[in-house]
């Protein structure tokens, strides 16, 4: 499968990598009990690039993930994520930091999550855990 600019790993291997997937990422982050900023940018970048890399549905994947980090940033005790974000170049810089993290380079990603915690928290009137 393709999308973009990006080569999804063939069904047969898909089951492999979700268990590694498993192992890797949710293990080490999740539940996400995270109280530091970039700790938790990093962990949410390298969870989200990963499933992303996989791609195991047909359809959803980017949805899921986004949902995935939402579920990680309420387990640090931050409000829902706000994606809004992510329309005309912003979503160009977002794929391609989904394939940067094909050479392991997460670094795109956190500033894109970076970006997304400032904007969700300034749109609750919010910093970073507070009340």
């Amino acid at each position: 499968m393709q999308k973009e600019i990006l080569t999804f790993a063939a069904a047969h291997v898909v089951p492999g990598l979700m268990a590694d997937f498993e192992h890797q990422c949710l293990a080490v982050y999740t539940p996400c009990r995270i109280n530091d900023r970039s700790e938790l940018i990093h962990a949410l970048a390298i969870v989200h690039v990963e499933f992303l890399l996989i791609h195991p549905f047909r359809e959803g994947n980017g949805r899921l993930a986004r949902l995935l980090a939402v579920l990680m940033a309420l387990q640090a005790e931050l409000p829902p994520l706000d994606f809004g974000m992510l329309k005309g170049r912003k979503k160009q810089e977002y794929f391609v930091a989904v394939q940067s993290g094909l050479n392991r380079n997460y670094e795109a990603m956190k500033k894109i999550f970076d970006e997304v915690i400032e904007r969700t928290l300034r749109l609750q009137g919010r910093s970073f855990w507070s009340g």
